[in-house]
C-alpha cells in the first residue's frame, strides 16, 4: 500500500475530527512518554477507517504503516488454491501491521482485512523510524508492543499444536471470548483449523453443559 488515496475504500479524517487520546493512553501504559512525543504523535498519527469486508494490505504489497484499531475487527488470512485460511484476528486496543514486511522492508504474505468496519490510527513506517531517533522512549514503547505481539503469536501456535477441537476452542474463548460472537464462524473454525461442521458442534456441545 502506497499510500491512503490509492485505497478507494479508505477514508482518512483530518486531526480535528479525530481525538488520539484513548491510543495514548494505551501507549503510557506500557511505558510512560514525555509530553513533547505525546505532542508529535499527534501531528502525525492519521485517523483512517475501513469499511466491512475491505483490505488493509494485499498479499504481495510493501506494508508501510502500523495500526491501532480504535473500533471494529480485522483479521488476517493467506489463499490456498480457493480456500481462505484466517491466520490471526484481533479486535480493539490491539496493533495490526506486518512485522516482517515493515521491519524487512519486503512483500507482505498475508492479506489484511477488515472484518467489521474499522477505525484505526495509522502510523507510517518513516515516522516511526524518526519516533525511535527523536523520541528513545518510544523504543521502550515498541519493544514491549512487540512483546505482546510475540507472545499473541504463540498463543496462535498453542492452538495449532492442539489436536481436540474443543479444546482448540476453549482456549480461543479463553484468550478470546468478546469475539465469539462478532466473528463469522468460518473464520473462527479457519483460524482453529477445524471445519465449520466440527465448530457448530462443539459450541452446542459446550452450550448444552451451560445450562
Amino acid at each position: 500500500m502506497n499510500s491512503f488515496v490509492a485505497n478507494r475504500d479508505l477514508k482518512l479524517h483530518t486531526h480535528n475530527q479525530t481525538d488520539i487520546s484513548a491510543l495514548i493512553t494505551i501507549l503510557n501504559y506500557f511505558h510512560p512518554l514525555h509530553e513533547d512525543a505525546e505532542e508529535h504523535l499527534k501531528k502525525i498519527i492519521q485517523p483512517v477507517s475501513f469499511k466491512k469486508g475491505k483490505l488493509l494490505l494485499k498479499a504481495g504489497e510493501l506494508c508501510d504503516y502500523v495500526y491501532f484499531i480504535k473500533k471494529g475487527v480485522a483479521r488476517g488470512f493467506i489463499k490456498d488454491g480457493n480456500k481462505d485460511i484466517t491466520t490471526w484476528i484481533t479486535a480493539e486496543n490491539e496493533m495490526v501491521t506486518s512485522i516482517s514486511s515493515l521491519d524487512c522492508r519486503e512483500p507482505n504474505e498475508e492479506n489484511m482485512q477488515a472484518v467489521e468496519t474499522c477505525e484505526m490510527f495509522a502510523i507510517t513506517y518513516n515516522d516511526l523510524e524518526k519516533l525511535y531517533i527523536l523520541f528513545p522512549e518510544f523504543n521502550i514503547v515498541t519493544r514491549k508492543l512487540l512483546q505482546k505481539y510475540y507472545k499473541d503469536a504463540e498463543g496462535r501456535a498453542f492452538i495449532s499444536r492442539l489436536t481436540n477441537a474443543e479444546k482448540k476452542y476453549r482456549h480461543f474463548l479463553k484468550h478470546h471470548s468478546g469475539l465469539a460472537n462478532r466473528v463469522p464462524l468460518k473464520y473462527i473454525a479457519s483460524f482453529l483449523g477445524i471445519t465449520l461442521e466440527t465448530l457448530s458442534r462443539v459450541r452446542k456441545k459446550i452450550s448444552s453443559r451451560s445450562f
